[in-house]
């Protein structure tokens, strides 16, 4: 029970105040007897702090050095900007205790950053005072170490990527500017240039060449040699200076080539095929038996053991007409893809009408095809098996086809776009007659984006602004040619300065 409810008195208690002993205002009381205003008229705790300070900028790469040699890469009045302000005024917190910290807005051409603190430090008698502290470093522009040699020279790097890959198209380049973009993997390179069936990137350090080249090797199947040619030699201070070349071989097998695979590499894999159908290539290589659904995966150490070429590549499809289809197992889930396995009766497109060759094949396609629909696939119907120790089927179809829908919308922009490298393209005449080969494959490399979400699950997509759909393109209905999910797409800003600033700005609570 409590007291006051027993009926005993209970005084009420009040907070004491006294006054304080230079002005007389009332005031809860302190250790010094003194409010808050004549504290602070009385005592700085800021001072001995400094108030001004320098760092150095790069301008080209917008890196900040922190002594000795280290440089940070950080934007303007970003988060990670401050935490490196607040590293070059570490002797401020030998002397007080840091409880808030964020810029003050500046022009970008006045070189000043402008840093508000708030601290917090023990007065007379115990008593901790909180004030502001205005911080102002002068920022002095100098070029990097690895911007200054590529403002000398353009060509002085120290280390080479040359990535090639040895097959008639650049589909896997496609692929993996786009893995190199959304990764920032190729940040460092001072120059990249397109070379024959590959890319050559020159950087200005040994140990970003090797970074690189780490990077690749987690995304497709590799193998790579380095070697080292001497430049110029100090004998007085033992200095050597070399130029690396790093030779990086990519598999030639790629996404929906036809393979048939060595006795030995079919026996390791539990006698799969031999006629199998590359699915999918990441840092291993994944291969589906059409015909049974069996799959299984290839690293980059079991390729280069035994390798093997692609028996047709995906240049080499031609378009047939399904005239009917007859499933004959329920969908199946392989290496996150579905399948289902069925007999289909297809004729080439292009003697649809011309003859009767019709042709009954087996296919993993089941659930996505339908009388009518169009796929694409490998003609071996009369083919020369030569070597093979193989019944080659008439056909062997791969995907579902969606040119003639496609026909209908050609010439139109697309809701979406990718960004591309900044690279060194050849303008020679043999350079400008491949342009045009570049451009068809790459809208193929497009078409797979929309038809496959997995291929394009580690890529960015940006929002095309110059993009205006048409009404008649709304009310078509009926459409099925797949398309990009809106959901699925980045917007590209283009933020104006002030914007960018104020969207970097940071604070920082200790």
């Amino acid at each position: 029970m409590e007291l006051g409810a027993s009926g005993m008195f209970v005084p009420a208690q009040t907070v004491g105040t006294v006054l304080c002993c230079i002005c007389g205002v009332t005031m809860a009381p302190n250790p010094t007897n003194m409010c808050v205003r004549c504290l602070r008229s009385r005592v700085d705790i800021t001072e001995g702090l400094p108030r001004h300070g320098a760092v150095v900028h790069c301008p080209e790469c917008r890196s900040y050095l922190h002594p000795p040699r280290t440089w940070v890469r950080a934007d303007l009045e970003s988060k990670e900007l401050l935490v490196f302000c607040l590293r070059r005024l570490k002797p401020l917190t030998r002397h007080v205790r840091l409880v808030h910290a964020e810029f003050v807005w500046t022009e970008p051409h006045s070189k000043r950053l402008r840093l508000k603190l708030r601290v917090q430090r023990e007065t007379v008698h115990g008593a901790i005072l909180e004030q502001s502290h205005l911080v102002e470093l002068t920022v002095h522009d100098q070029l990097c170490p690895a911007c200054s040699r590529a403002q000398a020279n353009p060509d002085q790097w120290s280390a080479a990527v040359q990535l090639r890959q040895h097959v008639a198209h650049r589909r896997t380049f496609f692929f993996l500017e786009q893995l190199i973009l959304r990764h920032g993997a190729a940040i460092r390179a001072l120059r990249i240039s397109e070379a024959d069936r590959g890319l050559d990137f020159f950087f200005g350090s040994r140990s970003h060449a090797v970074k690189f080249v780490e990077f690749i090797s987690g995304v497709v199947p590799v193998r790579s040699r380095s070697d080292k040619q001497l430049v110029s030699h100090d004998p007085k201070s033992n200095i050597y200076n070399y130029k690396h070349t790093f030779s990086v071989e990519i598999c030639p097998i790629c996404r929906e080539d036809l393979v048939c695979l060595p006795p030995k590499v079919a026996q390791a894999l539990g006698n799969l095929g031999p006629l199998v159908i590359c699915t999918k290539i990441s840092d291993s290589v994944a291969l589906l038996d059409p015909f049974t659904l069996r799959s299984a995966f290839l690293d980059a150490s079991q390729y280069w053991r035994a390798p093997f070429k692609a028996l047709l590549s995906s240049r080499q499809l031609v378009e047939y007409i399904v005239l009917d289809i007859e499933v004959e197992s329920s969908e199946v889930t392989v290496g996150g893809s579905r399948y289902s396995l069925a007999y289909a009766q297809v004729a080439r497109l292009s003697d649809f009408g011309k003859n009767d060759n019709i042709f009954t094949v087996r296919t993993h396609l089941g659930q996505l095809l339908n009388p009518g629909d169009y796929a694409l696939g490998y003609d071996l119907y009369g083919a020369n098996s030569g070597d093979l120790e193989i019944d080659l089927p008439d056909v062997v179809l791969i995907k579902k086809s969606y040119e003639e829908k496609r026909r209908n919308r050609s010439g139109k922009a697309r809701p979406w776009k990718l960004k591309s490298l900044n690279m060194d393209v050849d303008n020679t005449s043999k350079g400008r007659a491949d342009e045009e080969k570049r451009n068809i494959e790459y809208e193929e490399f497009l078409r797979d984006l929309e038809e496959n979400p997995e291929l394009r699950f580690n890529i960015s997509l940006y929002r095309n602004k110059d993009y205006q759909p048409s009404e008649m393109a709304s009310t078509a209905g009926g459409d099925d040619v797949p398309s990009m999910p809106l959901e699925d797409l980045l917007a590209d800003l283009e933020l104006s300065d002030g914007e960018e600033e104020n969207d970097d700005a940071g604070s920082m609570m200790e």
